[in-house]
């Protein structure tokens, strides 16, 4: 009976551990001390009696032994991460998990939401000096993760940038800015900054206007592409110089850039669609559409479209106002798929999206994206998510279900001129932390 007594003072000054905690969240980069691990063996029944009050097995306590969890395990959770901020959480909770998730099967079902950013550009006093005003001067963002609201991130831009920095478009997670010779490449989620080699012209100013990026700015062969009225510039990241490719006098301007299957299409102010091979050297050809497919819409009148890639196919997004319901502003989504097999592309009116939601912002030049079993975070399929406010809704960003017309006189920051603006809008963007899954 003393014994006994000893040995529930003995437990008293030693508590238990808790069962099998979570690790805390180190750095990837941080080193991290070996431990040893300590298997107990099974004890007997009679064992566990006499010992019923005594700690827990140190195998059982370790952290370790969510860090020794099998690859294939940890593959099936990732599957199940249905929010960037889990997703964010996983990636950094510890080397064995970090490996993980850059093993990531590319063949296995993955997908989360966007996030949604917000700029909030402060303007300096028109008393400072020109130099001040730069489209990153005293700016931040807002990323909202629509899958988990509480965990909003507010990011801002190194300091000391090169200034009157114009914005270009969004891709891969990065903003593409540039000042004329200067580009500059800003993650949207860290801020961390990327300076490509200065631009050199073979004529005067090439103006500017969109820029888009071919793959993961971290992956071995990705490129940054520049597009002005007269040459589209290639970088490939990494390497000292660029490339000009001259684009034809009769060339309207490309708004939009997307790749499928190692192809490249792009679609000009006019909504027509080409595809274009850098080398030996740029050549672009227009995809003709099948005019009868074009002539159902004819209710209908087209505002903005974009390109998306969703899985192996290639989608057309288009905004529509109701030529019916005018003088109201009433507008409706429509989808349509591209089959571009044969010698001329034909266009089928998608009449659902399945388990699908899209993305879209009022800026062509920021990416549309698609996101496969939105409910999973609450969302909706078969919608359109436009990132616009309405002013009768406390939602940050507009849902509307595909085919639906729906009123936009209440619409905040409406603009239907193909986004060719200096600073960003309201947009959608996947950080390049999700494109380095499986890498």
């Amino acid at each position: 009976m003393a014994e006994r007594r000893r040995h529930r003072r003995g437990d008293l000054r030693q508590p238990q551990p808790p069962l099998s905690p979570a690790p805390e969240d180190p750095s990837p980069l941080e080193p991290t001390t070996p431990r040893e691990v300590a298997v107990a063996k099974r004890p007997s029944k009679k064992t566990r009696q006499a010992s019923s009050s005594t700690s827990t097995s140190s195998a059982t306590c370790s952290p370790d032994v969510w860090s020794d969890l099998l690859d294939c395990l940890l593959h099936q959770i990732i599957a199940l991460i249905s929010s960037f901020s889990d997703l964010l959480a996983f990636s950094v909770t510890c080397r064995s998990w970090r490996a993980a998730f850059l093993s990531f099967p590319s063949t296995s079902s993955f997908d989360v939401p966007p996030l949604y950013l917000q700029p909030n550009i402060r303007y300096p006093p028109r008393n400072r000096s020109h130099a001040s005003y730069s489209l990153l001067y005293n700016c931040e963002w807002q990323l909202t993760d629509p899958g988990k609201r509480s965990s909003s991130h507010c990011c801002s831009p190194p300091r000391n940038l090169p200034s009157r920095m114009e914005y270009l478009g969004c891709s891969y997670g990065h903003l593409i800015l540039s000042n004329s010779d200067q580009c500059l490449l800003v993650d949207v989620f860290s801020g961390t900054n990327m300076r490509p080699p200065r631009l050199k012209f073979t004529g005067s100013n090439p103006n500017i206007y969109y820029g888009v990026l071919d793959g993961p700015i971290n992956s071995s062969n990705s490129h940054l592409l520049l597009c002005s009225e007269s040459s589209m510039f290639q970088w490939q990241v990494g390497s000292n110089s660029w490339l000009e490719h001259p684009v034809p006098v009769d060339m309207e301007r490309i708004i939009q850039i997307v790749f499928l299957k190692g192809k490249m299409y792009a679609m000009d102010c006019i909504d027509g669609i080409h595809t274009i091979h850098l080398a030996p050297q740029l050549s672009m050809q227009e995809v003709e559409v099948d005019e009868e497919e074009l002539s159902r819409g004819a209710a209908f009148r087209s505002l903005m479209n974009w390109l998306v890639v969703c899985d192996d196919m290639l989608l057309l997004v288009d905004c529509c106002m109701s030529i019916d319901k005018l003088p109201d502003l009433s507008v409706t989504f429509r989808v349509f798929s591209l089959d571009l097999s044969g010698v001329s592309a034909r266009r089928a009116e998608v009449e659902n999206l399945g388990n699908r939601a899209i993305f879209v912002s009022f800026d062509v030049r920021n990416a549309a994206l698609s996101c496969t079993n939105p409910e999973r975070w609450g969302g909706k399929s078969n919608h359109i998510y436009v990132a616009t406010q309405s002013e009768d809704s406390d939602e940050p960003w507009t849902v509307v279900e595909l085919g639906q017309l729906t009123r936009c006189e209440t619409w905040r920051c409406l603009n239907f001129e193909d986004g060719q603006g200096e600073r960003p809008e309201n947009l959608w963007v996947l950080p390049s932390l999700v494109y380095d899954i499986g890498r």
